[in-house]
């Protein structure tokens, strides 16, 4: 299935007005960066995404065991390494929170299928980028999805 997501950029800062046609949220950069932190910065989406995925894992898994599980919280961090002619390796950590009357043995469980989530794999898989071409189209992308 193939995803789509549509983009307005703004003078202001870096706002970006994000939508995938259904739903919109604000992106923009930290005011370090020049930005003025009206949003979620691109790597704050990039940890969001992953984090979504781990905790609904959990959830959809949970569900198929019929185990009784309540509130699952995550919390995701990232460092990025510059290396020899400017590869970029980025290290995640992971912890996940999960309520509930479940064994430790359940909650571990739980946990590495959460690892294993759609969205950690792709973001572990292969990736090819296409050179950008220019979007010709006289509609908003974003508000006439």
């Amino acid at each position: 299935m193939a995803t789509e997501i549509k983009i307005k950029n703004i003078p202001e800062g870096y706002q970006s007005f994000i939508s995938n046609g259904r739903h919109a949220i604000m992106g923009d950069e930290p005011i370090p960066s020049k930005g003025t932190d009206l949003g979620f910065s691109p790597v704050d989406l990039i940890l969001a995404g992953i984090s979504m995925c781990k905790v609904a894992t959990i959830r959809n898994v949970s569900r198929r065991k019929g185990w009784d599980i309540g509130n699952v919280d995550a919390q995701l961090s990232q460092v990025v390494k510059r290396g020899k002619g400017g590869t970029l390796t980025t290290s995640v950590e992971s912890s996940i929170s999960i309520e509930g009357d479940i064994s430790d043995e359940q909650r571990q469980h739980l946990i590495k299928e959460a690892d294993n989530c759609y969205v950690t794999r792709m973001v572990r898989g292969d990736w090819e980028f296409s050179d950008s071409t220019e979007l010709v189209n006289d509609a908003d992308p974003v508000l006439n999805s």
